[in-house]
């Protein structure tokens, strides 16, 4: 048989004595920590210092460009001559494939077309600029490539 269990009664959950408290419902605003006159001090003496470092970083940086500017005019002429004399040291490979691929054609002079030259109306010792698949024709597929990439964007 089942044993009896004591009669308890419920126990009901009430507010404790007194009440509860009072549920905080005001603002409560930041606490402040500079002034007006703090804040605008800070900004005046910042604004100051960083105006200096500026002057002074921005003499350097000018100084610095002139003195790129200076070299880069002084190292030009001296570019442009080795440029010159790469152009022309391809000129001499062109035609000196030129004669080596047409050597047993008979009547084939390099430079003309079967003796007759291509601008009859220039001067003999007049420089003509090839075009620029001319002038790569003898020259290894990269540097065409590579030297097209930068001609399509220039």
């Amino acid at each position: 048989m089942a044993t009896a269990v004591p009669h308890c009664p419920p126990k009901q959950d009430l507010p404790p004595p007194g009440g509860y408290k009072k549920i905080p419902f005001a603002r409560v605003p930041p606490k402040s920590y500079f002034t007006g006159f703090t804040t605008i001090g800070t900004y005046v003496v910042v604004t100051t210092v960083g105006l200096g470092i500026y002057y002074l970083t921005a003499k350097k940086v000018k100084r610095d460009e002139i003195e790129m500017r200076s070299a880069q005019n002084v190292i030009f002429p001296i570019l442009v001559a080795e440029r010159d004399r790469e152009f022309l040291r391809q000129l001499r490979r062109n035609r000196d494939e030129e004669a080596e691929l047409m050597k047993n054609v008979p009547g084939w002079e390099v430079g003309t077309w079967y003796g007759e030259p291509v601008f009859k109306t220039l001067p003999e010792d007049t420089l003509v600029t090839p075009i620029f698949k001319e002038f790569y024709a003898h020259s290894d597929w990269k540097s065409y490539a590579k030297r097209a990439h930068l001609k399509l964007w220039s």
